[in-house]
């Protein structure tokens, strides 16, 4: 397996296919349609428009199992520093480490950009995900209760949020 830098032209199928699965299937994503190409090629341009990156780990065969990116927190100047990511495994490749070795990159990939906070967003059901993020050094940042509705129920938030050592000169504007 191999980490990548996603590219639309190579990856965004994949991609829509991976969120796709969990817009449908599972309360990852709190949407309830299915992505559009259209959709995925708006979210490569908004990617690509702010220098965040989308990592990808691929197999020896090129097959993508997984991606992370991130993106605006808030957007408010202030919030500059501040991220919330996302990562995604394809179903059959889960528990595997994959989600882990593409937060790894995520996590380095915020401190060459001088960022601050990364904030994870995570379905509070979602155990694994935020075992993994504890792993990783996240602290629990607060619940919101029934902040979504999704397959006949309410849904509660987890925020988790890890505090970089960067940027080594932080400024204000």
């Amino acid at each position: 397996m191999k980490l990548v830098a996603c590219t639309p032209e190579r990856h965004a199928e994949a991609i829509l296919a991976i969120l796709n699965e969990a817009i449908m299937h599972s309360t990852a994503l709190y949407d309830y349609q299915p992505r559009s190409m259209a959709q995925m090629a708006t979210w490569f341009d908004t990617k690509q428009q702010h220098g965040w990156p989308v990592i990808g780990m691929e197999d020896e065969a090129g097959t993508l199992l997984g991606f992370a990116s991130y993106g605006s927190f808030r957007n408010f100047p202030a919030y500059k520093y501040s991220v919330e990511h996302s990562v995604y495994v394809h179903q059959a490749h889960r528990g595997q480490g994959i989600g882990r070795a593409l937060m790894q990159a995520l996590i380095e990939a915020a401190c060459a950009q001088g960022l601050h906070m990364l904030v994870g967003v995570i379905d509070s059901a979602n155990a694994g995900s935020k075992q993994l993020h504890a792993e990783l050094g996240f602290v629990h940042g607060g619940t919101l209760r029934q902040a979504g509705f999704k397959f006949g129920r309410w849904l509660d938030i987890d925020f988790y949020q890890l505090i970089l050592d960067t940027p080594l000169e932080p400024v204000d504007g």
